[in-house]
């Protein structure tokens, strides 16, 4: 497998897994009124950093930016094809040989990114710990993540069929 062949079978189990999470987020907001992050708020960070903010009291109360939704939802898919790429750290060419536990491993470990940089910097403290239920929240991201890791699993089969 080339190169060029690799980088875009990792785009695409990466927008796959990213999307497959997206519909879990709405299946959940619709049927158990469980909100997910609003990807804006992701892009409103971003581009608070281009003027030297990295840090909010809350993102919430931070002002918002011009096409901050544009940039978020663009951020939060190359994010999940930063994590796809991670599966090439596995020595035993996952591409080539797609299991689950790999998978499932970038997925639960990819809760690290949130709970260590995004919720401090958006004043919600580390995994959420200045959250009014922080257990709630931690629950709900290691089980995003974990869907994230499915997503992951059936990206490759998928691709791996072409």
């Amino acid at each position: 497998m080339t190169i060029i062949e690799t980088t875009l079978r990792i785009i695409v189990i990466g927008v796959i897994a990213t999307f497959i999470l997206d519909l879990f987020n709405w299946a959940r907001a619709k049927f158990a009124n469980i909100p997910s992050l609003n990807f804006a708020l992701v892009g409103r960070w971003v581009l608070w950093m281009t003027k030297g903010k990295f840090q909010h009291h809350t993102i919430i109360d931070s002002p918002a930016m011009r096409h901050e939704a544009v940039i978020g939802w663009t951020i939060h898919y190359a994010i999940g094809v930063a994590f796809a790429a991670c599966l090439l750290l596995f020595p035993r060419r996952w591409l080539e040989t797609v299991s689950l536990m790999p998978a499932l491993t970038v997925g639960v470990l990819g809760v690290i990114a949130p709970f260590f940089i995004m919720q401090p910097a958006f004043g919600m403290g580390i995994a959420a710990s200045k959250t009014p239920a922080p257990w709630t929240a931690r629950q709900r991201s290691l089980i995003a993540h974990f869907v994230f890791g499915v997503g992951l699993y059936i990206g490759g089969i998928l691709v791996s069929q072409i």
